[in-house]
């Protein structure tokens, strides 16, 4: 047995051992490219993982491991360019830098943030018109992220204000309490009863 440091190349090569006795047969050997990542699918999530993204990029087919911020996952492999994986739970809310390493090496990270579960605090004003159209504060924790905003499970229009703050115009609904759901990157988060419908313009 010999040990040697493979020199730079591309593509399919011969290997050859030489002796004073002659030469070996020659042994099939492929150079991999070093692989690139390109994209996340989605570039942020719950602290507590579980949520499956695609990472795109290049010379992928035969990655072994995605690493997010030290946590190290097995991927499924779709083809030389898409990968599949699971993202494991963050040891805290921030961001982190992931990686995906393959035969042919290791890929520049991409940053990924792992976002606290949302929280409702408040809502103002807490009712308002069947026929919808009402400006609603919602107050909270975590709500940056918001990607919908629901009444009664009927999305309503938004516009996130800072991290605690979210503006919502109602859709139109039934006289009544309704429950009120903001979802983020984190989760979810419930008012039930948090909002009611009255008839009229309401208040």
């Amino acid at each position: 047995m010999i040990t040697v440091i493979a020199p730079a190349g591309t593509g399919a090569v011969d290997v050859i051992i030489t002796t004073a006795g002659g030469a070996s047969n020659p042994e099939f050997y492929y150079y991999i490219p070093a692989p690139i990542l390109v994209s996340l699918s989605d570039t942020a999530g719950p602290v507590a993982g579980g949520n499956t993204i695609t990472l795109k990029g290049y010379n992928l087919s035969t990655a072994t491991s995605v690493d997010f911020g030290g946590n190290t996952v097995t991927p499924t492999i779709m083809n030389d360019g898409e990968i599949l994986v699971t993202v494991p739970a963050g040891a805290f809310a921030g961001p982190v830098n992931v990686t995906v390493t393959t035969a042919g090496g290791t890929t520049a990270p991409i940053h990924y943030m792992y976002v606290d579960v949302p929280t409702i605090t408040s809502l103002s004003p807490t009712s308002g018109s069947t026929v919808g159209g009402n400006t609603v504060t919602i107050f909270g924790t975590n709500l940056s992220t918001t990607t919908s905003v629901t009444f009664n499970g009927v999305l309503a229009d938004f516009g996130v204000i800072n991290s605690t703050t979210i503006a919502v115009i109602t859709p139109a609904g039934s006289a009544g309490a309704v429950d009120v759901v903001v979802t983020t990157a984190g989760g979810s988060a419930t008012a039930i009863g948090g909002f009611t419908y009255v008839v009229g313009p309401g208040i």
